[in-house]
């Protein structure tokens, strides 16, 4: 077998056991805005990429027992919340999720999240294939009061 071979059949070796890269989707400055005691509800923002397109299909946390995607929209003079199917990701564009806009609702909270606090979030995005990824983030716990910067209209 020639060298040539060889470095072919090497190469078709290593071609072979190379996977599509599984991480298709990336999370920017995850972060949860902290609670008060007794407070049952709060919201996770960062910023999504997907290199290839897709939607972001659902969410789960341990400490939430609801978790789901959230968008808020001006009805009249009225701001509303609301719970939306799925968020679209465009291919190689950064979507934020942000105070005011659209973000990850976390319900039914187990507990008070304070300042300081690393809480997992798995995150569901479906590609324009069907095919899920699951990541599965950290997001930090800001204080109750930050983060209001995507409020101002």
């Amino acid at each position: 077998m020639s060298k040539i071979s060889i470095a072919a059949a090497v190469a078709a070796v290593a071609i072979s056991f190379v996977s599509p890269a599984s991480a298709q989707t990336t999370v920017k400055d995850p972060w949860i805005r902290g609670t008060v005691a007794q407070q049952k509800a709060t919201g996770m923002f960062a910023q999504i990429t997907s290199a290839g397109g897709g939607k972001l299909v659902s969410a789960s946390s341990p400490v939430a027992q609801v978790v789901e995607i959230h968008e808020m929209v001006m009805d009249g003079n009225v701001m509303k919340m609301r719970a939306i199917p799925g968020l679209d990701l465009p291919a190689g564009k950064a979507v934020d999720l942000k105070p005011g806009g659209y973000h990850v609702m976390l319900m039914e909270l187990k507990q008070q999240l304070k300042p300081g606090d690393i809480v997992p979030v798995t995150l569901v995005i479906e590609s324009k294939d069907g095919k899920r990824e699951s990541i599965e983030v950290k997001a930090s716990v800001k204080a109750l009061s930050g983060g209001h910067d995507g409020m101002k209209q």
